[in-house]
């Protein structure tokens, strides 16, 4: 009864007055390790203390913590990841105690399971409570709704797409009045041709074994069957007799143990006759010279993705990219016909379709050295002025200042609302 009465409070109201200094921020995420969500936390902690701030992050342990560590921040070890409803409840408890003693602020929750924690933790201490979705909400039943709920019980929910953000109000219409999408945030410096020496680019063709002289189709990401890899294979075959002869399509990814999936790949490519035009690498340690390397990255979803990492990258590095036209990535894209021949930055293709795919190759390599060129400028801008870190970034912490001042943030329908009734006094 004691945590139902915790649960059904609100932060909101009972947040401390707040001084002009300096705040402290608290992330909590499962663990440290390789991932969107990990990554994003660090960018985060490094714009909180380039501003001034202080930023801690709780978590198992991972290979980010470095990284976090050389940002300024500060890594609070907890058992986030576990599921287990006494340990998250434990946690609740224990972060409630962090709060005070490091004079928390605000607490910012990544993932289902600590967000239960964090929740607890902020209504214990009446400081604001954010949370970000940064991927598909699976629940069936009512257990896995109520689960899943705990994303949508802060006062702020951010969504990293617009597709992420439809599909948060439509399973938790709890977050219906508190959502705003921030999208996930391009390193445009670290994706730029200017970052990538000759070095990186010789040594990867040389791993690839390709020459200077062969276009390159690039498709970056694990190999797991939704990613599409198996329907890009038979749309080299169908666009063979097009493409030209030098065109050859690098599959990066490693397996992680779906051996299976990747034999079947490989079967594919024979069957196909493409030995010489289609080569599985995989894992790639260095994403940003593998696009430098390309003519054209390809995103072939046949399910659904919450973000379009891989194609706001590649057009970060001047790359046009077709993608499949579902989930969030198409949100990255521009492509005709919502934007004129001359506007565009890519194709956006029908899913789970090798001729779509095929199409669009041979379109691409019917342009002009000239017009991939532009092509690319144009991706370039569309990343720096719509997906940038920097932008991210302030995005965030605007989230954070509007949190702290008790304003409504602007874009919410908590804003909206707020904007009426003043219009009504």
């Amino acid at each position: 009864m004691i945590l139902i009465s915790i649960l059904s409070g609100s932060g909101v109201s009972e947040r401390k007055s707040m001084s002009p200094a300096a705040k402290t921020v608290l992330q909590i995420i499962p663990a440290l390790e390789t991932g969107g969500a990990e990554r994003t936390t660090i960018d985060i902690a490094g714009a909180l203390t380039d501003r001034g701030w202080r930023a801690l992050v709780a978590s198992e342990p991972g290979r980010l913590v470095e990284q976090l560590e050389a940002t300024g921040g500060e890594w609070i070890a907890l058992k986030a990841a576990s599921k287990n409803p006494l340990t998250i409840i434990r946690n609740g408890f224990r972060l409630a105690g962090l709060i005070r003693d490091k004079e928390v602020d605000l607490i910012h929750a990544r993932s289902r399971a600590p967000a239960w924690s964090a929740l607890i933790a902020a209504r214990l201490t009446g400081i604001p409570f954010v949370t970000t979705c940064h991927g598909k909400l699976n629940q069936k039943g009512r257990l896995k709704t109520l689960y899943n709920s705990v994303m949508a019980r802060a006062d702020i929910v951010i969504t990293n797409s617009a597709y992420t953000d439809r599909m948060v109000i439509e399973k938790q219409p709890l977050a219906a009045d508190r959502t705003t999408i921030i999208h996930r945030g391009v390193d445009v410096d670290r994706f730029s041709k200017a970052a990538i020496s000759a070095g990186r680019l010789n040594a990867l063709r040389q791993a690839w074994g390709v020459t200077p002289d062969q276009s390159i189709i690039l498709n970056l990401g694990r190999l797991t069957r939704w990613k599409g890899q198996a329907v890009l294979i038979e749309a080299m075959a169908a666009a063979r007799d097009t493409l030209p002869e030098n065109a050859v399509l690098i599959i990066a990814g490693g397996d992680q143990g779906r051996t299976r999936y990747r034999r079947s790949l490989e079967r594919l490519i024979v069957e196909h006759n493409l030995n010489d035009h289609v080569r599985l690498v995989g894992h790639c340690d260095d994403p940003e010279a593998a696009i430098a390397l390309s003519k054209t990255v390809v995103v072939a979803s046949i399910e659904a993705e919450t973000f379009g990492r891989a194609a706001a990258e590649a057009q970060a590095l001047e790359k046009p990219v077709i993608v499949t036209d579902l989930g969030a990535v198409p949100e990255t894209v521009l492509s005709v016909p919502a934007v004129a021949v001359s506007e565009r930055t890519g194709w956006r293709v029908e899913p789970d379709s090798p001729k779509a795919l095929a199409d669009a190759l041979c379109d691409l390599f019917t342009l002009s050295e000239e017009g991939v060129r532009q092509m690319g400028y144009r991706g370039r801008k569309h990343v720096i002025e719509n997906f940038s870190l920097t932008l991210m970034c302030h995005k965030t912490l605007s989230v954070y200042d509007c949190l702290l001042q008790s304003e409504p943030l602007p874009g919410t329908r908590v804003e909206t609302e707020a904007l009426n009734q003043a219009g009504n006094a």
